[in-house]
């Protein structure tokens, strides 16, 4: 529960300290790290989301488990936590079959037309209506507050989101996925060769993905000890 805190209450912060910029102030530098920190605790949401769709982020309360998912998809992108959590339960059920929401078997047309499947099953018109809403209010929130309040909503708020959600395609889907037809359904998702700290920024750990598909019940933060006990049993069994 307290990494989601964490995560929810940086992304509130940094949100309201970013949309007040003038950029035409403001060093680029401290602009690219700005949006690469908003679109890390970007991802961090809907992280924590998956958390919530697994009942893993509040293993004691259901309802608080699924109000604070519900409240960190609303907040990624005004995603509905109940399809959300349905098309991933069938992720985990179909995993590379033509009833995987996330699974494309035209995968070698190219990643662009899978990444197009993966977000139109996520991402409705209403979604797209209410997020341009709402960026629409933002601009007009803060354009009494700086000059550049419109050009802050597309840096700070439109960028970080796209880039979250290649972010989470590639690395949670694309790569662990990939070498899955749909003729080879048993055949299990792949974990990324990352270091753990690489690993954190790149998604999360999302990309150790063969031990989440083998225990889904693990938080995100207890995958990079799940991957160690994998690799010292494949070793172990090939000393033997």
């Amino acid at each position: 529960m307290l990494p989601a805190v964490v995560i929810a209450s940086l992304w509130i912060t940094s949100f309201l300290s970013v949309l007040s910029f003038n950029l035409q102030s403001t060093p680029i530098i401290f602009v690219l790290i700005a949006v690469f920190f908003r679109t890390f605790l970007q991802t961090g949401l809907f992280i924590v989301a998956h958390d919530a769709m697994h009942s893993v982020l509040c293993r004691s309360n259901l309802k608080l488990n699924n109000t604070l998912g519900s409240i960190s998809l609303a907040l990624y992108a005004f995603l509905p936590f109940s399809n959300c959590s349905k098309n991933h339960n069938l992720h985990h059920k179909h995993q590379a079959t033509e009833l995987d929401p996330d699974f494309s078997s035209a995968n070698n047309k190219g990643i662009l037309s899978w990444y197009f499947k993966f977000m139109t099953g996520y991402l409705s018109f209403t979604q797209i209506v209410m997020l341009l809403c709402s960026w629409g209010l933002l601009w007009f929130a803060f354009k009494s507050v700086t000059p550049s309040a419109m050009l802050n909503v597309f840096i700070f708020c439109i960028v970080p989101l796209l880039l979250s959600s290649m972010q989470l395609f590639v690395f949670g889907t694309y790569l662990p996925h990939r070498h899955q037809g749909a003729g080879e359904a048993k055949q299990q998702a792949q974990s990324l060769e990352l270091p753990p700290l690489l690993s954190l920024l790149a998604c999360y750990h999302f990309g150790y993905h063969r031990e989440h598909h083998i225990n889904p019940s693990l938080a995100w933060f207890e995958l990079p000890a799940a991957r160690c006990r994998s690799k010292e049993l494949a070793i172990s069994g090939e000393l033997n």
